[in-house]
């Protein structure tokens, strides 16, 4: 794990009330984060992910995910670093409303 999905998972994931897996394998791919209840992917994205070829694979990769039904949510690095807190509220939210809709 990258230290920003070291600090993600430690630090809020690991114990949210709704159970998270780290490096899930889904189809071709291993996500960063998965919960199968609501149904979630999270992807922490560094700065390869924003070149040209990087955005290009992410879009190719979403698009697989979401044959499974699944809600990818994509965080920068940095604003795991910047804006920690501002970045659980943003999955709590997400992981609420993926939960409603079931």
């Amino acid at each position: 794990m990258t230290p920003e999905e070291r600090h993600l998972w430690y630090d809020f994931l690991k114990t949210y009330p709704i159970r998270f897996n780290r490096q899930k394998i889904i189809g071709k791919y291993i996500v960063d984060f998965y919960c199968a209840k609501a149904k979630l992917i999270i992807e922490l994205d560094g700065s390869q992910h924003y070149e040209e070829n990087g955005a290009f694979k992410d879009v190719e990769r979403t698009k697989f995910l979401e044959q499974y039904c699944l809600r990818v949510i994509r965080i920068p690095n940095n604003e795991i670093k910047q804006n920690f807190n501002g970045v659980c509220e943003y999955i709590d939210l997400c992981v609420k409303q993926s939960l409603s809709q079931n």
